[in-house]
């Protein structure tokens, strides 16, 4: 019962912190979208850039922190993964040979349609 709680919560927090950094990538597009279409409407419009500065200023900002965030939930996201190690249940277990992927011959990899 306790190791089926234990990894539920995990993978619940799993889930979370990929929902998390999708929403920090979308609301980024829709970001850079939105100072595309400042700069369509102050070129459209015709008014003075000065006018305008203060929006974009603002803007900047925004994707500034936004890009910030975005860099500590990696690093937040890196944290658990690395926490996860000291959970029972939850560590990585490894079978076979201690090295890394086996040394492919000269074969050459092809994508098949």
């Amino acid at each position: 019962m306790r190791r089926e709680l234990i990894e539920k919560s995990a993978y619940e927090l799993a889930t979370q912190v990929r929902e998390v950094e999708d929403v920090i990538d979308s609301a980024l597009a829709e970001l850079a979208e939105l100072q595309s279409r400042l700069v369509r409407t102050v070129g459209v419009t015709g008014i003075a850039h000065v006018r305008a500065q203060s929006a974009f200023d603002q803007l900047s900002a925004t994707i500034s922190n936004l890009i910030s965030a975005r860099g500590s939930i990696g690093s937040c996201h890196a944290a658990i993964a690395e926490a996860k190690q000291f959970v029972p249940g939850l560590r990585t277990v490894a079978f076979g040979d201690a090295d890394e992927c086996p040394k492919f011959a000269s074969h050459e990899l092809r994508v098949v349609a």
